[in-house]
């Protein structure tokens, strides 16, 4: 049987006349989508773009939800009470379902944005609150996490399902946690070092680290950064790459299905 993968993209960070990343070239070229939901990115109409374009494309939709910070991307670290941030999350939910409906489909899974990912990765009472909001909203929601994180802890403990995802474009220390954006380093920008690191990744199920440490990983989705200017070329690399390696791309419910 063919070792099979999916590929997962954030995706629908624009909002009013602005657009961020080139989403109608994503979605050919990725099986799963991670949809801002209005505070970080988007807007009503993006999302429900997003939607009817990823139906059209047999892509499987996800909440990307983050804080409050359209002016930082949400990116920008912000300290609340566990509850608020639930009900944060909840709300986003929520907002993204109602956009999926207008597309006759569903929400599968949820992922963090940027520093909320960043931050419920290492403490347990955001990743717990992600994952009381998922229980809330929809159990058989998917909680994407970064593999080996508290959100992978807090899925297991609220018996949620769970998906482990790695990343395409970002380098990792030798203690299996990505580097911080401000170290030049950290978002890997060539297409063919990407390709070369993801087939590796997949066949092996192990990442690399930024020293060349291998690192044993579990891992059912792999991330690119659809805003990236490099996003198109890396994630067609990786795609190619993938495939001529004999890997089965899929969505992310037919990956966790089996």
């Amino acid at each position: 049987m063919a070792v099979r993968i999916n590929i997962n993209a954030d995706m629908g960070e624009g909002y009013g006349h602005y657009r961020i990343g080139n989403d109608d070239e994503i979605l050919t070229l990725v099986q799963s989508v991670n949809v801002a939901c209005g505070l970080h990115g988007g807007d009503a109409t993006v999302m429900r773009e997003v939607c009817l374009k990823a139906k059209e494309n047999g892509v499987s939709i996800g909440a990307h939800p983050g804080f409050n910070d359209v002016w930082g991307f949400g990116r920008r670290q912000i300290r609340m009470s566990p509850a608020d941030l639930e009900y944060l999350v909840a709300y986003q939910l929520g907002a993204l379902a109602g956009m999926a409906a207008y597309a006759g489909t569903k929400v599968t899974h949820v992922k963090p944005h940027g520093a909320l990912n960043n931050m419920a990765a290492i403490d347990k009472s955001y990743a717990l609150a992600i994952g009381r909001a998922i229980r809330t909203v929809d159990s058989s929601l998917y909680y994407l996490a970064l593999s080996g994180s508290a959100m992978e802890t807090a899925a297991l403990e609220l018996d949620l399902p769970l998906a482990r995802e790695a990343f395409i474009d970002r380098l990792y220390d030798d203690e299996g946690n990505l580097l911080t954006r401000t170290d030049p380093r950290a978002v890997i920008k060539d297409p063919v070092i990407a390709a070369e690191r993801t087939v590796r990744m997949v066949l092996d199920g192990e990442i690399i680290s930024v020293d060349g440490k291998p690192l044993p990983t579990r891992f059912d989705s792999l991330c690119v950064h659809g805003d990236e200017p490099t996003a198109i070329a890396v994630a067609r690399a990786v795609r190619t790459a993938l495939k001529e390696a004999g890997v089965e791309l899929v969505t992310l419910p037919e990956k966790m299905r089996g």
